[in-house]
């Protein structure tokens, strides 16, 4: 099996150092990140933290030099997406292409570039230390399942997930991946942008009661919207929530908004709370709450 990262960030990281552990899986990674790519080529990908793991690779800025590849894993910022596929699709015409990025409308971007599409979601976190080496902050499990409008064969999904879980990075396939989707979007939406905006982490926001209140509120907004869909959660995200706030877990975790804040980078908020406010105006379900983080953060965005 041959499989691509596409974008070696800090989750795109995760899951190539990890699979480049299996014998019967050939590693590529595309990234835009020169000094990442070079150092992956002179010294492997190292990951430490929650697991210490060296993984050797190949990486390329060049999507022409890309071979074909039986998966690709899409792991980019959701605003590069589409011009990313777009420029390695070649890579996948016989393959199937997988999201494990934060947000809504990822799925859709792929499609029009790749004709087998998985949609998934996935918990793992860290953050890019130096080039080559990524700290690996949150241990989580992954779910994968086949994007409606262009789906990947089932045993495909089935196949992908396999190689991940033997790789370290625990995966699942089901039939229908919209639940564990939302259930994270959900996450997301409530609570890191409350940390960009605070500069707190996971655990300090969820300590402080009057914050608790608001990420319970755009928990229940963001239920709703998915509710409206049709669209029945695998889990409670207030559960998630609690999970995650413990001192084991993500406590002290920086969400990656509030890593882009820090940096002055844009953010995800579009794909997140704004992904919400769309499908909540589409399915008339009101969104107060998360429309104003999403102006909130976008003000704060156009600060710099």
């Amino acid at each position: 099996m041959r499989v691509c990262i596409v974008g070696c960030g800090a989750v795109g990281s995760l899951f190539a150092a990890n699979l480049a552990q299996l014998e019967d899986v050939e590693v590529w990674a595309y990234d835009l990140f020169g000094e990442h790519v070079e150092a992956i080529n002179r010294a492997g990908l190292r990951l430490s933290g929650a697991g210490d793991v060296l993984g050797r690779l190949q990486a390329t800025s060049d999507p022409a030099s890309l071979p074909a590849c039986d998966f690709g894993i899409v792991a980019t910022k959701a605003m590069h997406t589409a011009a990313a596929v777009e420029a390695t699709a070649a890579a996948f015409t016989g393959g199937c292409v997988a999201t494990v990025q934060n947000g809504l409308g990822n799925e859709e971007a792929i499609a029009r570039f790749a004709e087998r599409v998985i949609r998934g979601t996935t918990f793992p976190a860290g953050k890019l230390v130096e080039p080559g080496h990524v700290q690996w902050d949150v241990k989580g499990d992954t779910t994968l399942g086949p994007f409606e409008p262009r789906p990947a064969p089932f045993a495909e999904v089935e196949r992908l997930a396999d190689a991940c879980t033997r790789a370290g990075m625990p995966a699942t396939a089901v039939r229908d991946a919209r639940g564990p989707q939302w259930r994270k979007v959900i996450f997301n939406a409530a609570t890191n942008p409350v940390g960009a905006l605070t500069r707190l982490t996971h655990g300090r926001v969820c300590d402080d009661p009057g914050l608790r209140r608001l990420v319970s509120g755009l928990v229940d907004e963001g239920k709703a919207v998915a509710a409206a869909q049709g669209i029945s959660l695998d889990a409670d995200p207030e559960e998630l929530i609690d999970h995650a706030a413990k001192p084991e877990v993500a406590y002290d975790h920086k969400a990656s908004m509030l890593q882009d804040v820090e940096a002055h980078r844009p953010t995800e908020i579009d794909y997140l709370n704004g992904g919400i406010v769309g499908f909540g105006r589409e399915h008339g379900v009101p969104t107060p709450l998360n429309r104003a983080i999403w102006s909130l953060v976008k003000g704060l965005e156009q600060s710099w």
